[in-house]
């Protein structure tokens, strides 16, 4: 423990200043995104003015709600199989994606003019998060990390995703069955395109609910994530443009309570309304291929999990105990667990968001 602080004190890395470094980071890139698209910063259509607004607006709701959250004793229960340095974190008030998730669909809808994209993928971030809801709230009536069984997660999930295509089937244009790619291709998919579409939605937001396990982990990542999805679909989808930088900037405000160490976790209610926002607005401006260079982070985290499970499985002896792979599942904990801190795995993760950020920007 005391080697992980000296090593974060050696590189000046501290959970304000790495928070501080990503705000200034994002709100430079909307400004210079929305400077080289002839945007006014301080207009609705544009980049700039739903990150900050809904920033300024979250961090300060935050302010409110979670000592409220506190006085009614939502503390996260903490895997005790997890890295011994979580257990102090035990108490810690989860529920946080109550304010910042309604807070960013609020403003969105609002500068966009209530527009029916956005309305669509608002809605269906507020089921995820509905889901979320339930699954921390039976954790926290159970006081054991149970929450609904995965078997009624995955239902709700598959059900919302299911309503959320069929709404996309008859409001958007006969070409969405084609995935677009770099360069000016495409590939048709035809009727396979629906069953991808709903994959997309569950994988994304259980991508996303993976990866939040760490102080201001999930939120700077979705953040960076969000910001260049809004920059890239800004041309065909002003409205989506607003969603994704007003969902940015509220996860922005919500790091100035999340980050290191954390005085409130989004818990699931956060972590599955991001992911579902994420898929959702790639199916809505498809752009899947980009989705998926900018979700590259939650993608390696899922296959560490999916690769612990597979070969504990395919090395258990005869006294029923396998093989890691890992020490510990997700990637992120393994991380830790091999010497890193906490400081250290967020602040590498925001940086290679940030490097696919940029790829899929140069690409664009």
């Amino acid at each position: 423990m005391d080697a992980k602080v000296s090593s974060d004190q050696g590189l000046n890395i501290s959970g304000i200043g790495l928070v501080s470094l990503l705000g200034v980071g994002l709100t430079t890139a909307a400004l210079v995104l929305d400077g080289t698209a002839n945007r006014l910063p301080w207009h609705s259509n544009s980049l700039t003015l739903p990150l900050l607004s809904c920033a300024a607006i979250s961090a300060a709701t935050g302010f409110f709600v979670v000592p409220m959250l506190q006085a009614l004793k939502t503390g996260q229960i903490i895997r005790e199989d997890g890295p011994q340095a979580h257990l102090k974190k035990a108490g810690t008030p989860t529920m946080g994606g109550i304010f910042f998730i309604p807070v960013a669909v609020i403003v969105a809808c609002i500068l966009s003019n209530f527009n029916t994209q956005v309305l669509a993928v608002s809605i269906l971030t507020l089921s995820y998060g509905l889901i979320g809801w339930l699954d921390d709230w039976q954790i926290l009536r159970r006081k054991s990390n149970k929450g609904i069984s995965p078997r009624t997660k995955l239902a709700l999930q598959v059900s919302f995703a299911a309503l959320f295509c069929l709404w996309l089937m008859f409001n958007q244009p006969s070409n969405i069955t084609n995935i677009a790619l770099p360069f000016g291709l495409s590939i048709p998919l035809g009727f396979l395109f629906w069953p991808l579409a709903g994959f997309v939605l569950v994988a994304e937001s259980n991508a996303t609910n993976l990866t939040d396990g760490i102080d201001g982990l999930a939120g700077g990542t979705v953040a960076i994530a969000l910001l260049a999805l809004g920059a890239l679909v800004a041309p065909t989808s002003q409205g989506m443009m607003i969603f994704c930088a007003a969902v940015s900037g509220s996860c922005l405000g919500f790091l100035a309570h999340n980050r290191n160490p954390a005085r409130v976790f989004m818990g699931d209610t956060g972590s599955l309304a991001l992911g579902g926002a994420l898929a959702a607005v790639g199916l809505v401006t498809n752009s899947l291929v980009a989705l998926f260079i900018l979700s590259g982070i939650f993608f390696v985290e899922t296959l560490s999990v999916m690769a612990q499970v597979s070969y504990y499985k395919a090395t258990k002896g005869p006294d029923g105990k396998g093989k890691r792979l890992f020490k510990m599942a997700p990637l992120h904990h393994h991380l830790e667990l091999s010497g890193w801190s906490e400081l250290q795995v967020v602040a590498a993760f925001y940086l290679i968001n940030s490097i696919l950020a940029a790829i899929c920007l140069a690409i664009a």
